[in-house]
């Protein structure tokens, strides 16, 4: 659709195939449409979706429960542009060569609670010490983890006694698992000597440098 005007027409049949009487321009709404004793239908229409075209509908949610979006190209992100709808409780429509493709409808958002995600979260916050971040720090920084931290003191610890036991590692830096962050080695920072028996590698001191931490643990 070249003009934003071009998609009422689609969006008009499409709401009198329903049996709205549909109106354009009432009241700076774009289209209205009014069906009996039932609440309005506001369609706001823009050639593509953006933040102007949502504050836009959120306004509007004020005046009816049933507001829908209308766009005259898909978006780029649909699912979250539809996840985005759905928590807002606005509608989307495509309209495109004539069809309009009513992708969302406007209802009440009841969001499920991820019972797992919410668990990892406050148990990445009761083991993070301290408070080692900067909230909204550049992606470029490497955020400072409770894992990071534990990896950390079990670097300081080699680097000050040398080759150890994972056993002696855990027990020593408070580092319960301190057996898994020796032998998957995410940084690249130990190296096993023998059997259970593991050392700090260069790439180990080069991290405690990078993040100013001491070699007494």
């Amino acid at each position: 659709m070249s003009l934003e005007s071009d998609l009422y027409a689609p969006v008009k049949a499409l709401l009198e195939g329903q049996g709205y009487s549909v109106k354009g321009e009432i009241r700076g709404c774009d289209v209205v449409g009014v069906r009996g004793a039932e609440l309005p239908v506001i369609v706001e229409l823009k050639k593509t979706f953006g933040l102007g075209l949502v504050l836009q509908g959120v306004e509007r949610l004020a005046l009816t429960d049933t507001v829908y979006l209308a766009v005259g190209a898909w978006p780029k992100n649909m699912r979250p542009v539809k996840k985005l709808c759905r928590r807002l409780g606005l509608g989307l429509m495509i309209v495109a060569a004539e069809r309009v493709d009513v992708v969302v409808d406007p209802l009440p958002y009841v969001p499920r609670k991820n019972k797992r995600k919410a668990s990892r979260l406050l148990g990445e916050h009761a083991r993070r010490v301290g408070d080692p971040n900067r909230g909204g720090s550049s992606t470029r920084v490497p955020v400072m983890t409770a894992y990071r931290q534990a990896a950390l003191r079990c670097a300081a610890l080699l680097a000050k006694n040398g080759p150890m036991k994972a056993a002696a590692v855990r027990a020593a830096c408070d580092a319960p698992n301190a057996g898994a962050i020796l032998r998957d080695d995410v940084y690249g920072w130990f190296e096993r000597v023998e059997r259970g028996i593991y050392t700090i590698t260069p790439e180990g001191k080069r991290g405690l440098a990078r993040f100013g931490w001491e070699v007494t643990p």
